[in-house]
């Protein structure tokens, strides 16, 4: 666990030099293209596609206002003995917010959650109510975004929901909710085991419930519509989650290409959002260029796309296995978006969470908060009406 005690918070913004930005420019003109065959994506990131976004990205993509834009958002970084944690820290003016932890995954980044911070720290601008605001803090996951990568072997999402811990108890938040999707959700999670006593309520977007290896039928009691769902999830993935294997066993090797070249970087990374956003919409219409070219432009200026990868190889190789920690009681919520990886039926993940809200959403993917923003605002604003009452008024 990282120490008790006082760590430093600083403000925090993202600077790119014009040296940097020159040799981006460099690396991207001088691209070595493969060669392609067969249908678009089916092999992987498409030729076509990719080249047309690294046109626009060398002659119409602004990144001096994308980080002017990101730069809007209330940063800062804590000392975590010598490593420093990147997090926004939105707040809202309605002194009872809910302080929100939401943590995002891989591929992603702090940018998903740009377009639904103002949602929950305004509601009433977008026709809610002021009594469902939220304070908001994203951290970027240790060796994600601005947050330094950790210089030792282990750090695993244990690690990391332990530093988010830390980190709110810098911030003096006595009681909070927490969401997350994919490694947010795995963080999230842990975090919600480690700090009960903290956490009102735990949603999530993407919930790893295994099928139950110690019953008959796994599937007695599973509705025609999850049995659906799951079997469709489970196809998707067939071709969805050879990344898993690779980063969770040999990160840096990988490292070498994504770190040298920006397009490999970016074809590594837009494969995954093409995949795994909304099937029944194109990928610029779930996510259009220019977010996905911020979210690639983190990775590139950051220099940390290695040490994201290196997450995998930490959690496949951790004895910190969270479905062996025992089942988390914490009021936990879940958004079912359709075009999310994995969809187990309630049933099974009612053996790892307390569920206390199901949600079935009408469209959608992996990456909810950056697809749906209304829909994911809206889903957090609902289940945790029923939270608040269980956290002190005005903590901050």
């Amino acid at each position: 666990m990282p120490r008790s005690g006082q760590h430093d918070i600083n403000s925090f913004s993202i600077e790119a030099s014009q040296a940097t930005l020159n040799d981006l420019q460099d690396r991207l003109e001088r691209t070595r293209w493969p060669d392609s065959i067969g249908e678009p994506w089916v092999y992987g990131s498409d030729l076509a596609f990719l080249k047309s976004l690294v046109s626009y990205w060398l002659t119409e993509y602004d990144t001096e206002a994308a980080l002017n834009r990101l730069n809007q958002l209330d940063q800062y970084t804590l000392d975590i003995d010598g490593r420093k944690l990147h997090f926004v820290h939105a707040k809202s003016p309605h002194a009872d917010a809910l302080p929100l932890v939401m943590t995002h995954g891989w591929p992603g980044s702090f940018a998903e959650f740009e377009a639904i911070i103002p949602r929950l720290t305004h509601p009433e601008t977008f026709g809610g109510d002021s009594t469902d605001a939220f304070h908001v803090i994203c951290p970027s996951i240790p060796g994600y975004g601005f947050s330094d990568a950790p210089d030792q072997p282990g750090f695993d999402p244990r690690s990391v929901a332990q530093d988010h811990i830390l980190l709110m108890q810098q911030l003096g938040y006595q009681r909070y909710g927490l969401q997350g999707g994919d490694w947010g959700s795995a963080i999230s999670s842990w975090h919600a085991k480690l700090a009960p006593d903290a956490v009102a309520g735990l949603h999530l977007n993407l919930i790893f419930a295994p099928q139950p290896k110690d019953v008959a039928d796994p599937l007695e009691g599973v509705s025609d519509a999850e049995r659906a769902r799951l079997a469709k999830s489970r196809l998707r993935m067939v071709d969805g989650t050879g990344y898993q294997a690779i980063q969770g066993s040999k990160p840096q090797t990988l490292g070498y290409g994504l770190m040298d070249s920006p397009v490999g970087l970016a074809a590594w990374i837009i494969e995954k959002f093409q995949h795994w956003t909304d099937p029944s919409k194109s990928l610029t219409a779930s996510v259009d260029r220019d977010q996905l070219l911020t979210n690639i432009m983190i990775y590139w200026l950051s220099g940390n796309i290695t040490a994201s990868t290196r997450l995998y190889y930490e959690a496949a190789h951790s004895e910190a296995n969270l479905f062996l920690a025992g089942r988390i009681e914490t009021p936990t919520g879940h958004a079912v978006f359709p075009g999310e990886l994995y969809l187990p039926p309630r049933a099974w993940a009612e053996r790892q969470y307390n569920i206390q809200h199901w949600s079935i959403m009408p469209h959608g993917g992996h990456f909810a908060a950056l697809e749906v923003p209304d829909l994911l605002a809206d889903d957090l604003q609902h289940f945790f009406k029923h939270c608040r009452s269980a956290a002190p008024r005005g903590q901050r």
